[in-house]
């Protein structure tokens, strides 16, 4: 296991693209290529930028990093909203799905703050 692999928001984030990727299968065809492809999307882009940000050693370039993937968090969080008024998921896969994305977003405060004081 590497380092990249230890880090919890690592973890957290691989966790979330596979309740995403199990729970999308409920959608109906016609969101497949739309709603869908939007989440996904949004998601390994997140994934992206937390491997950016752990290969980054520019405090300041890491901070940005880690706001842009705040946005993308925030971005996930409205197509979540979305899936659930639309009924593609029910109140429990909501929830769930949400408390997932919140924890990260809590993991990434303490990662800004932490790049921050240094």
């Amino acid at each position: 296991m590497n380092d990249l692999e230890r880090l919890m928001i690592y973890k957290q984030f691989l966790e979330l693209i596979y309740y995403t990727e199990n729970i999308v299968l409920k959608y109906p065809k016609i969101e497949k290529l739309s709603l869908v492809t939007s989440i996904k999307n949004q998601t390994y882009l997140g994934m992206r930028k937390v491997i950016m940000a752990y290969k980054e050693y520019n405090k300041e370039k890491r901070v940005l990093i880690l706001r842009d993937l705040d946005v993308d968090l925030k971005m996930i969080k409205v197509f979540v909203r979305l899936s659930y008024k639309k009924k593609y998921i029910n109140r429990n896969n909501y929830y769930a799905w949400s408390k997932k994305i919140t924890n990260i977003t809590n993991m990434l405060g303490g990662w800004i703050k932490s790049c921050v004081r240094q």
